[in-house]
């Protein structure tokens, strides 16, 4: 049988409602003694994004990294419009390889989707369980431009020498800020081969906000792709960035996946 969690969040505290789900794999015995978590953020973004869920996690036991992807954020001054998909996917894989991280709980954010699930193509066995926070759940061969979604957001209206400039993104504000996408990254398929990387357990959260039909949200679909591979999956009321407004919650969330 399928498992589902569902779990609301709302500003002023935390409350929900849980169905038990699927154990997770128990912890392996040559495992780390603090659990270890990368968290991957999404498009135009930065390891910034996550830092009070860091601090959080971290003084609760857990050993936490946040990477920024080549050409975001603190590294916005290496941004050229050749920066793709396989740019940001290596960046994790040799993040993980040259820190010698091992039983890695990998999270993505939204695109980071897209990049988790090539690491976890890449290099399965240092990666013991992977979430996908609001985020693309993609299949061999997809692009995020052609991903099945309910919306038509045609992110081509913003396109600018080669990158994404949405409207929220302001050159002027000061750090830490959103920064242009490469659009590479949103065109460049993936390929996801590794038989064994398809037996890596994983997580799927769902983020909705206040009012809205889950069926209306742009990553519905890789919700469902989820439910489908039984995987444990959490539908929470809050906004596309729980991590900057719900952290403490979203750290609670998080924490549970080992």
């Amino acid at each position: 049988m399928k498992s589902r969690s569902t779990l609301f969040l709302a500003a002023v505290g935390l409350f929900a409602t849980a169905a038990s789900g699927a154990p997770l794999p128990a912890m392996p015995a040559n495992a780390p003694a603090r659990p270890v978590m990368v968290l991957v953020h999404g498009a135009s973004g930065g390891g910034w994004q996550f830092k009070q869920v860091a601090a959080i996690m971290e003084a609760k036991g857990w050993t936490i990294y946040r990477p920024t992807l080549s050409g975001l954020g603190d590294r916005y001054h290496t941004a050229t419009a050749e920066i793709g998909l396989s740019t940001h996917i290596a960046d994790i894989v040799n993040f993980i390889l040259f820190e010698d991280l091992r039983h890695v709980v990998l999270l993505g954010h939204s695109y980071a989707g897209f990049v988790v699930a090539g690491v976890a193509d890449r290099i399965p066995a240092r990666i013991k369980h992977v979430i996908y926070l609001d985020a693309f759940l993609p299949v061999d061969g997809e692009c995020l431009n052609t991903t099945p979604r309910p919306d038509s957001d045609d992110v081509s209206r913003f396109l600018k020498d080669g990158f994404i400039v949405r409207p929220s993104i302001k050159a002027d504000a000061a750090p830490p800020r959103l920064v242009p996408q490469p659009y590479k990254t949103f065109t460049e398929t993936i390929t996801l081969k590794n038989p064994v990387a398809e037996k890596i357990p994983g997580t799927f959260i769902l983020t909705v906000a206040k009012g809205q039909r889950p069926e209306a949200d742009t990553f519905y679909r890789s919700y469902l792709r989820a439910r489908e591979r039984g995987w444990p999956v959490h539908i929470m009321e809050a906004s596309h960035f729980p991590m900057l407004l719900l952290p403490e919650a979203t750290a609670a969330l998080l924490m549970g996946v080992r």
